[in-house]
Parts: C-alpha cells; sequence; structure tokens
C-alpha cells in the first residue's frame, strides 16, 4: 500500500466533506427557498457577495430548492468524511470518494472543496498500485518534503478564513487571485512529494 498516498487521499477527502458540512449548514439557513441560477451563494443575508473576499462561500446545485441543497450538501459531506477517512484505501475507494466529491459540487457543496476531494480521488484509485520506479535525486527532494507540504495546504486552506477576516478590503482589490494559486499550487506539491515519498519508501516491482 502507498501510505502517503493514502495520508492524501484520505486528508483531501476529509477537506471536501467538511467543505459539504459548511456549505449545507448556511444554505439550510436560507430556508425553503428557489435559487434564482443554478449558481448559488451558499451564505444568505446579511452576506453581501460584492463585500467580501469568499463571495458568500459561492456553490452550485442542481437542485432548486436551497433546504432540500443544505441536507443534501450536509449528507453527503458526512459520508465523504467517512468514506474517506476509513474506507478509501479498499479496492475502488478512490473512485467512490470522486463520485461522492462530483455529487457534492453538483448540490451543494461548493467549488473548491469539492474538486480538492475529487483530486484526493484520483490519488486513491492509486494507492494499492505497485510502484515501479526508482527514486531519482528529484525524487529523493521532494521525498523529503512530505508531509510538510501537506500539513502547509490544510493549515492554509482553514487560515485563509482567519486572513479574510482581517484583511478582506485587501484581498478583494490587490490579492484576489493569489489564495486561489497559492491552493492550487500547494496542491499539486503535495501530490507530488506524497508520490515521491512513496517511490522512495516502497521496493519497486520490477516491470
Amino acid at each position: 500500500m502507498r501510505k502517503a498516498t493514502r495520508v492524501l487521499a484520505a486528508s483531501l477527502g476529509l477537506f471536501a466533506g467538511f467543505g459539504g458540512l459548511e456549505h449545507g449548514y448556511f444554505e439550510i439557513l436560507q430556508g425553503n427557498v428557489r435559487p434564482e441560477s443554478i449558481m448559488i451563494a451558499s451564505m444568505g443575508t446579511p452576506c453581501v457577495p460584492e463585500e467580501v473576499w469568499h463571495l458568500c462561500e459561492p456553490a452550485m446545485t442542481i437542485i432548486p430548492n436551497f433546504l432540500v441543497t443544505g441536507i443534501l450538501s450536509m449528507s453527503l459531506g458526512l459520508v465523504t468524511m467517512i468514506w474517506s477517512a476509513a474506507f478509501v484505501q479498499r479496492p475502488r475507494g478512490g473512485a467512490i470518494l470522486t463520485l461522492l466529491s462530483a455529487g457534492l459540487l453538483l448540490f451543494g457543496g461548493g467549488i473548491f472543496p469539492p474538486l480538492i476531494g475529487m483530486v484526493g480521488g484520483v490519488a486513491g484509485t492509486r494507492i494499492n498500485k505497485p510502484m515501479k520506479k526508482q527514486p531519482g535525486p528529484v525524487c529523493g527532494m521532494l521525498a523529503k518534503m512530505w508531509p510538510w507540504t501537506l500539513i502547509i495546504f490544510i493549515v492554509g486552506l482553514f487560515s485563509q478564513f482567519v486572513i479574510g477576516y482581517f484583511f478582506n478590503e485587501f484581498l478583494m482589490e490587490k490579492a484576489g487571485a493569489l489564495i486561489p494559486i497559492l491552493i492550487l499550487g500547494l496542491l499539486v506539491l503535495s501530490v507530488l512529494t506524497g508520490y515521491a515519498h512513496d517511490v522512495k519508501m516502497t521496493k519497486p516491482i520490477e516491470a
């Protein structure tokens, strides 16, 4: 088993599930109301998308009802967290995590969290695949960065809300694209370092 890959897939899936719980909670608060379009703001009034850096937690839903969307999002979020923590290493575990994350995307679980969960699901499909490569110098360097890249990534995902609370205007006016770029960069780096760690720690099987 690729242990680093399992930790990566589980961590990304847990974050996606948490995102579903969070978005769903705010959608339920909006009540039995029909959204104006498939794209929604999870947070209702008094939150104003044009006045906050996180745009009131954008999401999408194919269900024309905030209450039902919120219930589905929270239910899927809980299932996703349980699956990620306990079952992602099973056969087809990664594929199921990908499907759960896709459900979160379609039923109000946010935009970024489900996409991150899908990356975790794809990584999860490789957990039990044998390694066929020998570690090179670049691989060795990346392996040394594990698990700190994942830790920084997860901490960064949650700390963005603290930073946004104190520096809302700065993020809106001058650094609106900074957070998505940092998230994407750290996500890619976490995947690469996790893979490199597994390559280094696993005795390869000859092709």
